[in-house]
């Protein structure tokens, strides 16, 4: 069992290969600024990466909300600063967490309990998986507060739902429930709040129980094809499924297909 990383304002298990982060401040709504999150969410993101039993990483919040995002109480004090240090204290803080979403190798699965508002919203949107409760809400709502998207939002929430849509819900700030939110692309599933953690659990599950190597370069693979030309993509395939050929987990696979059993893999 690979040492936890301490946090304070969250909890994190592994179980399974599948290591879960439940946010743990419910009496600020689990607001990304003004508490500890801020910075332990990228740390266990980077924690993820780094360690070999992890296969799948699930982000969930504890009490009514999953993340009211910035703390609005603290927001007119921090806008007293001068604006570079406004500027640097968003790429030391926030943004660390859209970086690190963004470089982990492993899958990242949002079970959203309650409403996801500006970054909170924005951190589901960085995730690979959605699945939502009846009681989740979303709102890119930065604009009712005569503010923009500071973590990035304008880029993720745009490679979800397309440019059209994504201008609406960025200008207007208007807040979407959980079952329009799975008509436009953000929730996969929308499910009861009894439900919502065993249901990520068992997507996360069936992600676990395949070859841990193949999984992180499939889902490296995914984040590449964002950005690459075809021919560039390609390389990179035929790099990474060399590399694939070469693991005992391959050979394990072909193995358990004709042995017509599950197989059993260790990430070598």
């Amino acid at each position: 069992m690979p040492q936890l990383p301490e946090l304070k304002d969250s909890a994190l298990t592994l179980e399974g290969g599948v290591a879960t982060l439940t946010f743990k401040r419910d009496d600020v709504r689990n607001a990304l600024t003004s508490s500890e999150l801020v910075a332990e969410i990228p740390r266990v993101i980077a924690w993820a990466t780094a360690t070999r039993e992890v296969s799948v990483l699930i982000l969930t919040g504890e009490g009514s909300a999953f993340s009211a995002g910035g703390n609005i109480k603290t927001m007119g004090q921090r806008a007293k600063g001068p604006a570079f240090e406004l500027q640097q204290a968003y790429r030391r803080g926030i943004q660390a967490i859209p970086l690190a979403l963004e470089e982990c190798d492993v899958p990242v699965i949002a079970a959203v309990n309650g409403p996801a508002i500006g970054a909170g919203f924005d951190m589901v949107n960085m995730c690979d998986i959605r699945i939502g409760s009846t009681a989740a809400q979303f709102g890119e709502t930065f604009v009712n507060l005569g503010i923009i998207p500071g973590d990035g939002g304008a880029w993720f929430l745009q490679r979800i739902v397309g440019y059209q849509r994504a201008a609406e819900l960025t200008l207007t700030g208007r807040i979407v429930k959980a079952e329009e939110a799975k008509a436009l692309g953000i929730l996969l599933e929308v499910v009861e709040p009894g439900e919502l953690l065993p249901r990520a659990q068992e997507i996360a599950a069936k992600i676990a129980a395949k070859p841990p190597l193949a999984v992180r370069y499939g889902k490296r693979l995914l984040k590449l094809a964002q950005r690459q030309q075809l021919a560039e993509h390609l390389d990179v395939c035929s790099a990474f499924q060399a590399i694939c050929h070469k693991t005992e987990d391959h050979q394990e696979a072909l193995t358990a297909f004709f042995e017509k059993r599950p197989g059993k893999f260790t990430g070598k």
